[in-house]
């Protein structure tokens, strides 16, 4: 086999990750882009492609911009040392879904693995990144890490904000698990039910949903309790604690 051959195919069973970094997060309050807020002086985006880019099954990252920030998000990762060929940025969309479709598109095509992650999960460690490209290319078409649930969980009846809420029923808690961030799939699969995605509305929250939702099987690996997605100004503030240790026992 020429070494040229040698290296496509080498290329081709790399994963390529897609980062949807559009959107606002008013859950952390007024100001920037969620993507944008800093943890210990570095925006939680850096902080997500640096994760990704870590592990050596990834060999492309596409991060999907607010579609008027793109110049913005590209200077932000040449700051930090992100760019070159292993790193594109690309206007992404009025929503999650329609910000990854745009990022699969943005893909090579002999690329057959892909994993789409939070950019608001900043601390992924890179064992849980591999871990789901490994079980992508083992022949799963959709695979998301998860932790089991600490708390009990309630399935409620919902009520205006702020009423009492009756309690349906308690499901078992060993039968749950709290799913993370990256989520890995065969591209061809990602690809079609996106496809279908728009010509369907859908209530799903993320692209294992979106797998589900159209037929699709789902199989689960290990997560990782640093892999906590910061939504609200407390998780921001567990982050630091996180990422302060990391650096005093890492040199992170």
């Amino acid at each position: 086999m020429a070494t040229e051959e040698r290296n496509l195919n080498a290329t081709a069973q790399l994963a390529a990750a897609v980062v949807p970094a559009a959107g606002r997060g008013e859950r952390l309050g007024p100001g920037a882009p969620k993507a944008l807020r800093e943890l210990g002086g570095v925006p939680l985006l850096v902080h997500a492609v640096r994760a990704l880019a870590r592990s050596r099954a990834v060999g492309l990252v596409v991060v999907c911009a607010p579609p008027d920030g793109v110049a913005e998000v590209v200077g932000l990762l040449d700051s930090h040392g992100l760019e070159g060929d292993d790193v594109r940025v690309v206007a992404g969309g009025a929503t999650r879904q329609e910000s990854v479709r745009l990022g699969l598109a943005a893909i090579p095509a002999d690329i057959r693995v892909v994993l789409v992650h939070d950019a608001a999960r900043p601390l992924v460690p890179v064992e849980v990144v591999d871990a789901v490209a490994a079980a992508v290319r083992s022949g799963h078409p959709a695979v998301v890490p998860a932790v089991p649930l600490a708390d009990t969980v309630k399935r409620v009846e919902p009520q205006p904000a702020g009423a009492p809420e009756p309690v349906l029923d308690t499901p078992d808690r060993s039968t749950l698990r709290a799913v993370q961030t990256p989520q890995g799939f065969d591209r061809a699969a990602l690809h079609e039910v996106h496809l279908k995605a728009l010509t369907e509305e859908t209530s799903v929250t993320d692209d294992a949903g979106l797998i589900e939702h159209f037929g699709g099987r789902v199989v689960v690996v290990p997560g990782h309790e640093e892999a906590f997605k910061v939504t609200r100004p407390l998780d921001l503030v567990l982050a630091e604690a996180v990422l302060a240790r990391r650096r005093a026992t890492d040199g992170y």
